[in-house]
This record gives C-alpha cells, structure tokens and sequence, in this order.
C-alpha cells in the first residue's frame, strides 16, 4: 500500500473497492472517485458502472461481498490502497477482519463491533457501560417475558428484532396485538430474541460519524422518513427519503453527539479490545429530557448517505482512509455545503412487501435535467435487450441539491414526475414543512 501525503499525489494513485449494490453504495461511488485512479465495485450496479473517474469510470464485478474468499484475493489483486464497505452483511460476515490480516486498509468494523448494529441487546449493554443515554429496555426469549415487557413499558409499544432485518425490524404501534405478533416472529427465528423499550417521543436525528478506533469526527447531521407512505402512514421501510441539513436542530448537535455517544461507545469498544473503525450511525431522538439514542448501525444508512454526501466538499476517500490507518487525527473535519439537499426514494410496486421486479424504467436522462439533481441506482438491472429494469424494492434515489430545503425538495419532486415505472411508489410529503 501506498496511502498519501500530498492531495496531488492522493488524488492520481488511490485504488478504491467498493462493496455494495445500492443507492449508497451509487453515492459513495460518486464521492469518491474523483480522488480514484481505480474503483471496483462488488457487484455494484448499472449507475455504478457509469461513474466517471480521472482515469475512465468505475468497474463493477458480480461477487459475493460478503464472502471474504471472493473479496480478499479481489483487493490482493488490484492491490487496493481501500476498501469501503456498503452494507451490514459483509461486516457482520466478518469480511473486515479478512482484510486486515490480509494487510488491506479497510473502512468498516470487524464483526466482533459490528455487533453494535448486529444485536440490539448487545449495543443497550455496551451504552449501559459506557454511559450513554438510551431509552429502558428489556431483552426477551419467551413469550412470557415479552407479554411482561409489553405491559411494563405500556403504549406505544416498541419491539425491536436483536438481530438485523434490513431497517425493517422495528414495529412501534399502539396496538398491543400487533406488537406481541411481531415480538413472537422475532422469537420464531433460530436464536430468536427481541427488545422491547420505553417509547421516545422527540423528532429523530440521524448523525453519522466516522472512527479510526480512537479519533471520531460526526459529518452533517440528516433526518430520514421510515414509513412507506405520506404522514408516517404504513409500514415501516429501510426508507423512503431524507434531507439535510437540519435547521432546526441545534448548532453544536453534532460536538454533542460525539461527546455523549460516540467518544464514549468507542472508548469502550476499545476498552473491550474490540475496536471500533468505520462508521457509526447513531440514530437519535431529540426528547424533552434531552438525547438520547435509539440505534445503532455500523455503516453508512441508506437513504440519508444519498443527501449527506451530496452535500461534503472536503475529500471522502482522504477521510476514509485516515479512519482505515489510524490517522483521523491528523486531517482536517470534514466542510459542507451551504445548501440544502433531498433525497427521495422511488420503490418498486409491493415494496417493502411482495415486491414486483422487471419493471422498466425511464426518464432518468430527463430527471438528471432538472437544475442540481442526480439520480442513484438501487434495484436496477439491464434486461436481455440492454433497457433498465427495476430488480430490487427500492429502485432509485432522486437526490436535488438547492439554495434551502424548499428549492432543493421542489426540484426532487420535478425530477421524479420525469421517471417512468409502472406502478412505482414514493411519499410526497418528504422534508415538507420543514
């Protein structure tokens, strides 16, 4: 490896792979390549492919990402100086800690910390010991310990999957029934455990920030749109829209955060030898008594990411690696844009349900037409006959940047009305009011 000291030099030399396949992964493409000599991604998708880079654009690779046997001998062989990892799977899958006893500079945790994301019980004990504010919680394996813990914490119920669920775990409802059926699925699985806690009633925050095992910075602060329809209606999604900043929140939110979450969690993940490097996502709820966290992710969310990166005018592969080499001290915080940024997910028909693929999608080169608008790929594929088809749940994300949220929603909304896909679904209330 060859990581850089000058920017000139970093920007002409760095080989970059990426794992994932999403909008996220379309965004972190998109920010990092103008500092990449080369960028692979596993296995990536069709907007991937058509990132441009100093040197041509960007390589996808259908490849398992979270299998270290076909990751580890890809970053070997491009000698990547980083690789960025998407996705939960991969570092719940342990595909970190293979690249780092191969000698590869990787940004994500290893899967003893990515259990931060991978067990909720596991993240309330680690605040617990850390000091963090967090909601109550009980840990149940039993239908009698559920029941007992709905009836103790009361209305709005919150049950939570321990394990990963794909942002769709969580059923907050005031209906008791509805909340002991999703706490006995959760205990149906193999291993099967769930959490149940005190409702948080405040506006949530999410706030990412990035670690090199000892050093945490927090990048721009976004807010995200769970539910599947307009007004929080419906069920609960990986989500559907985001926008930043947040000019409503406090100023000095993101100091706060590190002071009281992150710097604490990633001092006791190291104090546990166990330490944190990548990113932590701390979704937050901003109560009447004050912070507190709801979860932890331990990568990138999606769909915030698609808004939060639009907006970063400071190097993301500089950042990154600092974070992958212990060096985050040593680089400047990341800068920000003073606009506004949207983002709007576009879902297939029946998502996050039974959803409809093949779809055809058009319009793209039109939306993309629209003043500061870019368009990501999620779900899409090519067909035999080369026309973009939807292949996933979440099919795109429509991303506007503008003078203030307002312009920069109107412009994502104009841009969405020009894509085409036989009965897609968004929410059109996202960043409205705001």
């Amino acid at each position: 490896m060859a990581w850089i000291v000058t920017p000139a030099r970093y920007a002409a030399t760095v080989k970059i792979l990426l794992l994932g396949s999403g909008a996220r992964e379309h965004a972190l493409a998109r920010a990092l390549a103008p500092a990449a000599s080369e960028l692979v991604a596993v296995p990536g998708n069709p907007g991937i492919a058509t990132v441009a880079l100093p040197t041509g654009t960007a390589t996808t690779i259908k490849a398992d990402p979270a299998s270290a046997e076909d990751v580890v001998p890809l970053a070997r062989e491009m000698q990547a100086d980083l690789v960025v990892i998407g996705p939960e799977a991969p570092l719940v899958a342990g595909v970190a800690d293979a690249l780092r006893e191969a000698g590869v500079p990787v940004f994500g945790p290893g899967a003893e910390a990515a259990r931060l994301e991978g067990s909720k019980a596991f993240a309330k004990e680690v605040m617990e010991a850390a000091g963090v504010p967090t909601a109550e919680a009980a840990v149940c394996a039993t239908r009698e310990e559920l029941e007992a813990a709905l009836d103790r914490f009361g209305a709005p119920h919150v049950v939570k999957d321990d394990g990963l669920a794909a942002g769709k775990g969580v059923v907050v409802t005031s209906d008791r029934e509805a909340a002991l059926a999703h706490g006995l699925a959760c205990l149906g699985k193999e291993g099967g455990r769930v959490v149940v806690e005190d409702f948080l009633d405040g506006p949530e925050v999410s706030l990412f920030c990035v670690c090199d095992g000892a050093t945490v910075r927090p990048l721009a602060p976004a807010q995200d749109f769970k539910r599947l329809a307009d007004g929080d209606a419906g069920p609960n999604t990986g989500g559907m829209g985001a926008y930043t900043p947040l000019t409503w929140a406090p100023e000095d939110l993101g100091e706060q955060v590190v002071r009281e979450v992150a710097q604490p969690v990633v001092d006791e993940m190291a104090r546990r030898g166990t330490p944190f490097t990548g990113l932590l996502y701390c979704g937050l709820a901003l109560t009447a008594q004050g912070l507190r966290v709801v979860e932890f992710n331990v990568r990138f969310g999606d769909p915030e990411t698609q808004a939060v990166l639009a907006r970063l005018t400071s190097s993301l592969p500089e950042l990154l690696l600092a974070c992958a080499t212990g060096r985050l001290h040593e680089v400047e915080p990341p800068t920000w844009s003073e606009q506004a940024a949207v983002d709007i997910v576009l879902a297939a028909p029946g998502y996050p349900g039974t959803v409809t693929t093949g779809g055809v999608i058009t319009g793209i080169e039109a939306a993309e037409a629209v003043a500061g608008v870019h368009v990501l790929h999620a779900g899409t594929g090519l067909s035999d006959d080369g026309e973009l088809v939807a292949t996933g749940g979440r099919v795109l994300s429509v991303v506007a940047l503008g003078d203030d949220v307002e312009q920069a929603r109107a412009r994502a909304y104009e841009a969405v009305s020009r894509i085409h896909l036989e009965g897609a679904q968004y929410r059109t209330d996202i960043a409205a009011g705001r």
